[in-house]
This record gives C-alpha cells, structure tokens and sequence, in this order.
C-alpha cells in the first residue's frame, strides 16, 4: 500500500529527477520512490550499494561482489556462525565487516535475495543444460 507524500524538490533536483525519468523512461514519481528506498537502505547498511544490470537494480557491497553472491557463499560453506562468516571472506577475498554488512543486509530483506539467488542457480543451470546439449551435438 502506498500513501501519498508532498515534497518540495529545488529547480536543479527536480531537473535532474526529470532527466532520470525521462532515460528510464518512467514516471519521476518511480524513480523518486526508487532512489528514496534505495537511500534508506544504503544509509542502514553501510557499505552496501545499488547497481543496474540486465536484470534490474540489485544490493551489492560497494567494495566487491553482490549482496546474494556473498550469501549464496555462505549458504555452501559447511562452516556455521563466525566461522562462516569468516570463511566467506577468505574465500571472496574482502574484510570480514564487509561480509558482515552484506549478511545485515540478508537478515532484513531475506526474501529478495533469496529470490534473486534461486534466479541465479535457475539461469546457471539452464546455461550449463544449454552448453552440454550443444557439446553433445558437436561430439
């Protein structure tokens, strides 16, 4: 449900906003919400940042990989509490208080990056389907 919200945006802001829109081609009032949620999360995760790809806009550690690449680590690892946590950094190369924020950030949003993880192994999967059909035709 959403409740609707007056702001007051200075000439260069809402000139800026405006342009964002009209290169996404949405509404100002999208990409406001957006940048607004987006914001918040940042500025409760320290560390974690937004980034645009194909698949849309995802979390990610500012310093390294995406959020659901961290915990999809971690959710592999056969270590358990600290110790994974301090295994995931050895293995993706970053300082611990960046895995750290990256599983702060899991712990809010569980959902979304769980959703964003089973589109990554679906797509992987299909790929490696995809590549052993055609390695099958070649032979």
């Amino acid at each position: 449900m959403t409740h609707p919200t007056s702001l007051r945006l200075d000439v260069s802001t809402r000139r800026r906003l405006q342009d964002r829109a009209e290169q996404e081609q949405v509404p100002a009032a999208t990409v406001a919400l957006r940048l607004i949620d987006e914001g918040l999360r940042m500025a409760a995760h320290p560390g974690v940042v937004f980034r645009a790809g194909t698949a849309g806009r995802r979390p990610a550690l500012g310093s390294g990989p995406d959020v659901a690449e961290v915990v999809s680590v971690i959710h592999h690892l056969a270590e358990t509490g600290d110790e994974a946590e301090a295994e995931a950094a050895r293995w993706l190369e970053l300082p611990r208080p960046a895995v750290r924020s990256a599983v702060n950030y899991y712990v809010e949003f569980t959902g979304e990056i769980d959703r964003e993880i089973e589109r990554r192994e679906e797509a992987a999967t299909a790929a490696h389907q995809q590549w052993t059909r055609r390695q099958q035709l070649l032979s």
